[in-house]
């Protein structure tokens, strides 16, 4: 879907008019009708309010024009498994498990290590596989890239 279709789609569900919908994110109708139309987006600041008034991610508001991966586990998320700022606010670079109110939850890259090989292994996929695995790909995400910079 288009961001025009999203935008459409949740205020209505949210049983809300246009006039409504520009009231609680500070523009005017016209703007929500040109987001409806397609004829402009919202800008950043923009997107962040309807990201927090419909609890969906801002990739979510755009169509999911980026495929989205936790940056500490490399699991791909989507709005059910993104992490949140401790305001509320979708942290759209880590799941949940990773990053918790505003924490990260692993301390350490061996610690992750563990976790995932204890539960991803198994009959076909051998535990050193596992571990040689995450061994070669976790490094290359970002927050363990930053970590050893």
């Amino acid at each position: 879907m288009e961001t025009k279709e999203i935008l459409l789609a949740l205020r209505t569900k949210h049983g809300l008019s246009q006039d409504a919908l520009a009231e609680k994110v500070f523009v005017t109708r016209q703007a929500v009708s040109r987001w409806e139309t397609g004829e402009t987006v919202p800008n950043t600041e923009t997107l962040k309010l309807l990201s927090k008034l419909f609890d969906v991610s801002i990739n979510t508001l755009l169509g999911a024009p980026r495929t989205l991966i936790c940056q500490c586990c490399g699991m791909p998320l989507d709005d059910t498994s993104i992490s949140r700022e401790p305001d509320g606010s979708f942290n759209e670079d880590y799941c949940k498990w990773c990053y918790a109110d505003g924490k990260f939850v692993y301390t350490s890259l061996e610690e992750l290590t563990d976790f995932l090989v204890g539960h991803m292994s198994g009959k076909n996929w051998p535990p050193e596989q596992a571990r040689a695995y995450f061994e070669a790909q976790l490094p290359q995400l970002r927050h363990w890239r930053q970590e050893k910079e």
